[in-house]
């Protein structure tokens, strides 16, 4: 595809460095969703790994060419699933991993980070606040710093994702994907566009955290206020260029939901699904909530994308 950063090529040998244990995650058609979501639904489950989200995929391709290139070390900033990730691959490949992450995170993420051998650095402020700090600390250290969304290897590892559905049987109309950064969307959108370009690529973000989703309708970078939505892994607000760019190439649509939906689209998961999943895996069950005569009779895959959450923040939403 002319004008983006992704391979096609790279993206399939991705497969082979990559952990299998993050590879041909579970698709399956889940019926008991559509009576209350009016169209047929299957889940792509990307949580049933070791860091119960899609990120590993990225990070293990990272980290592999980070060692093979004789890195010893290497940072990054996180919601959480990242930061996670990345210290997991790192781990496994002797690199010294640092994590720099907001104080209000998710609790349990950060516990797991720091359960996984990563230096787990808080900062006051938001993810873009902890963005900030892991560029300060890679130049101040010298050390290579990951940027989610931005380094191409997170994008193409995500991708493999689309690799997984483009070759799915039977084949679907749309598929709906969380838009935070962009790696997911990017990823598994030039792939779909790729190899099934008449699935319909819809990219799904919080009203609260709105910003890449108003820059792919601008066809600008927007950048927004502070956030305000559950949707932790979601909730950036300073967009990058060249991810839009490759955002621009391959979504076919990005909507807003509400919060509400949000929480509807958890509970849904859990009660006829059995899944605990974090808010921003329920996006694309909020899209169908709140646009049910779009995907009427349409066979729709959602990413469910997370699966990290606080035990008393999920009971009180889930509960509610």
């Amino acid at each position: 595809m002319q004008g983006t950063r992704l391979d096609t090529g790279r993206i399939r040998a991705a497969r082979r460095v990559i952990d299998p244990v993050f590879l041909d995650t579970p698709l399956y058609r889940c019926e008991a969703l559509e009576p209350g979501l009016g169209c047929a639904v299957s889940i792509k489950l990307e949580t049933a790994n070791p860091v119960r989200s899609f990120k590993g995929r990225g990070t293990e391709l990272a980290a592999s060419l980070l060692a093979a290139r004789g890195s010893t070390a290497v940072v990054c900033a996180s919601a959480g699933n990242l930061g996670q990730a990345l210290a997991w691959s790192g781990r496994n490949r002797g690199l010294d991993v640092t994590v720099v992450a907001s104080r209000s995170a998710t609790a349990a993420k950060l516990d797991r980070i720091r359960a996984l051998g990563a230096r787990l650095e808080l900062v006051d402020g938001d993810h873009e606040s902890a963005r900030d700090r892991a560029a300060a600390i890679a130049r101040y250290d010298g050390v290579r710093l990951l940027e989610d969304s931005l380094d191409v290897e997170t994008c193409e590892g995500a991708a493999t994702i689309g690799l997984e559905l483009a070759g799915a049987v039977p084949s679907f109309d749309a598929v709906l994907i969380a838009l935070g950064g962009g790696a997911l969307a990017t990823g598994v959108g030039h792939v779909l566009k790729a190899l099934a370009p008449e699935v319909e690529v819809i990219c799904v973000q919080p009203l609260g955290a709105p910003a890449m989703t108003r820059s792919w309708h601008a066809r600008r970078v927007v950048t927004t206020g502070p956030v305000r939505t559950i949707a932790d892994g979601v909730a950036g607000r300073r967009p990058l260029p060249a991810v839009l760019d490759d955002l621009l190439l391959v979504a076919d649509d990005a909507v807003l939901v509400r919060e509400e939906s949000i929480v509807a689209g958890m509970r849904m998961l859990l009660e006829h699904a059995g899944l605990v999943v974090e808010p921003s895996a329920a996006l694309g069950v909020a899209a169908v909530l709140e646009d049910r005569d779009r995907f009427a009779g349409r066979h729709v895959v959602t990413v469910v994308c997370g699966g990290n959450v606080d035990a008393d923040a999920y009971l009180g939403w889930v509960g509610g």
